[in-house]
């Protein structure tokens, strides 16, 4: 509602940085707006020592009242430099530090309200998106699964029998999986569930039939998306189409 009105230019969104980067994520592909839309945060609390709110809020709306932020997509601000929603994730549980694009690296700084953009975000969003927030009233249900040794196929099970349309697998390595839950996602797969291949290794992209037959199984691949962010836009393609290609070409431009 804020970015329809003609004497605003651009939007800060103050944020808990738990779940920034998929809330950062979900506004860039569903908000049809070319205004900067920025989330900011803080890793130290307000009474803390040099807490670090105060100017990450400053540069925050620096960068959304700058016209070079324009056409980026929605932005995360913090510590002094500027992250694309899709690339940046939190990486450490208490760091000032704690934001970073693993795969891309930031595209900007700001320091004291001084802006410099380095790079811009080349896949699918906000007005070139093929999701709009006005077409969606509810989602449907995806969950994650987290990979390691020795691990079952009880949760898939369970994500199943709960109603899941959806399954991201936060895999091993190369988005592996150990047997039994390979099977039990085959399983669910077979059935109707549409369920993506990701890794729990930070980054990275998880490659097509690498080391699981994704055609065999019927496995989608989340490219470089972190499992939370592989979740958004899965909940947002099963919005839209339960078409495994189509599905996947999402993953492959957004």
């Amino acid at each position: 509602e804020l970015v329809t009105k003609n004497d605003v230019d651009g939007v800060v969104i103050v944020h808990g940085t738990d779940t920034m980067e998929e809330t950062a994520y979900f506004l860039s592909l569903v908000v049809k707006s070319k205004k900067p839309i920025v989330l900011v945060g803080a890793m130290r609390n307000a009474d803390s020592m040099s807490a670090d709110g105060p100017l990450n809020i400053f540069n925050a709306v620096s960068v959304a009242a700058d016209k070079n932020a324009r056409e980026k997509g929605a932005l995360v601000v913090m510590n002094d430099e500027i992250h694309a929603a899709r690339e940046v994730t939190k990486t450490n549980t208490t760091n000032v530090a704690a934001f970073a694009s693993p795969n891309s690296g930031k595209i900007g700084t700001v320091n004291y309200g001084v802006i410099n953009f380095y790079m811009a975000p080349l896949r699918k969003h906000t007005v070139a998106s093929e999701f709009n927030i006005k077409d969606f009233k509810s989602f449907p249900r995806v969950d994650i699964i987290y990979g390691h040794a020795q691990d079952s196929g009880d949760l898939v099970d369970a994500a199943v029998q709960k109603g899941a349309k959806g399954i991201v697998v936060a895999g091993m390595g190369n988005g592996n999986l150990y047997p039994d839950t390979e099977a039990a996602l085959a399983k669910a797969s077979e059935a109707g569930v549409v369920v993506v291949r990701s890794s729990r290794t930070g980054s990275g992209s998880t490659s097509v039939s690498s080391e699981v037959d994704d055609a065999k199984l019927g496995f989608l691949t989340a490219d470089n998306l972190n499992p939370q962010k592989a979740r958004v836009l899965l909940m947002l393609a099963l919005s839209k189409t339960s078409d495994k290609a189509k599905i996947q070409s999402f993953f492959a431009t957004h």
